[in-house]
């Protein structure tokens, strides 16, 4: 009886704190990470010089799952990713003519909606 009792307490006060929460706006430190929203990843590839580099392949890869999806740049080198699960860590790197990027991470830390990295590869090695 007595642990019914301190069970209803406790379920009462989680509740009682979530409504609080809510009328506060401080709801989403109660959302699961299911609720939050998804990130997007954009970007540029580029030269050294900054130039942008067109048809580059980007390449994303959910450190989770190890599922990898790719990007063929536009004109302006540019690139997109769009609906991210917000807890994944994301590896990201380009590859153009045989010449590959650096690797980058986007973090599951990082609380961003929209995240902007830009690839830098040197061509002329």
């Amino acid at each position: 009886m007595k642990r019914t009792s301190l069970l209803l307490l406790f379920a009462l006060a989680v509740l009682g704190a979530r409504a609080y929460a809510e009328s506060s706006g401080q709801a989403s430190y109660f959302a699961s990470a299911d609720q939050q929203q998804s990130r997007n990843l954009t970007g540029q590839v580029l030269t050294p010089a900054d130039q942008p580099l067109p048809s580059a392949v980007v390449y994303l890869k959910n450190t989770k799952t190890l599922a990898v999806k790719s990007f063929i740049t536009e004109n302006d080198g540019g690139y997109r990713f769009h609906a991210l699960a917000p807890n994944v860590d994301y590896e990201v790197y380009a590859e153009y003519q045989g010449k590959k990027s650096s690797t980058k991470t986007v973090s599951a830390f990082d609380s961003r909606a929209n995240v902007t990295l830009n690839l830098h590869i040197d061509v002329n090695k």
